[in-house]
């Protein structure tokens, strides 16, 4: 696969809490250049960046990140403050503890809310799969595919497992026909890459692979 076909692909990624604006911005330089799908950032971040790069990228922000289980309200006004800031696309964490409890009408209305929150924007719903059974994966698609959001994510990076080709593969069984999937955390490898892309990844949260283009001088 061409590598420029799978940095079209890739949400370029940033969420330590130490990033300064300096390192947003190189960020975003190297986003541009590469001609990713978006830069992936923390919300403090969004405004600057979205005046830095205007309509030549896009930016993408978290809502309820890392752990998810921040009340609904909190998590809506996070979407609306962060797309008043300037944010493109939102990667929202679900509230795993409703997931364990079966309270998925709960976690229904909640991914339903912060889509109405997001207007005509992306929305990715992060599930943190290494947390969840193959039964809880399968049900959290019939969720995500109910609520019309845009993409299944897999992981925030944070947790003790990304994505992993058996998630990628279940999740494109199940999820309905209008969702995309985004994988990951831990992505380090272009070959990683293309075979997540071919199993039915059409975004992947990585920032090794501009980092290895740069390097191979692509």
């Amino acid at each position: 696969m061409n590598i420029k076909k799978i940095l079209s692909k890739v949400d370029h990624t940033l969420l330590s809490q130490t990033a300064k604006f300096e390192d947003i911005k190189c960020l975003c330089d190297d986003a541009i250049k590469y001609k990713v799908a978006s830069v992936c950032i923390a919300p403090t971040h969004v405004k600057r960046a979205k005046d830095y790069v205007g309509d030549e990228m896009r930016v993408c922000t978290v809502v309820g990140f890392p752990n998810g289980y921040n009340t609904t309200e909190a998590k809506v006004f996070e979407t609306i403050d962060a797309i008043k800031n300037g944010a493109d696309e939102i990667d929202m964490v679900i509230n795993l503890g409703w997931v364990k409890d079966a309270k998925f009408d709960l976690v229904l209305n909640e991914i339903e809310k912060i889509k109405a929150a997001c207007s005509n924007r992306i929305l990715k719903v992060i599930v943190e799969t290494c947390f969840l059974t193959e039964e809880e994966k399968i049900k959290i698609c019939e969720l995500v595919t109910n609520a019309g959001a845009d993409f299944i994510k897999t992981s925030t990076g944070f947790a003790a497992e990304g994505a992993t080709f058996e998630d990628v593969k279940l999740f494109s069984e199940h999820v309905g026909e209008n969702v995309k999937i985004k994988a990951a955390g831990g992505i380090s490898t272009i070959e990683d890459a293309e075979k997540f892309i071919l199993l039915g990844a059409e975004r992947l949260g990585t920032s090794r692979i501009v980092k290895l283009a740069k390097e191979k001088d692509i």
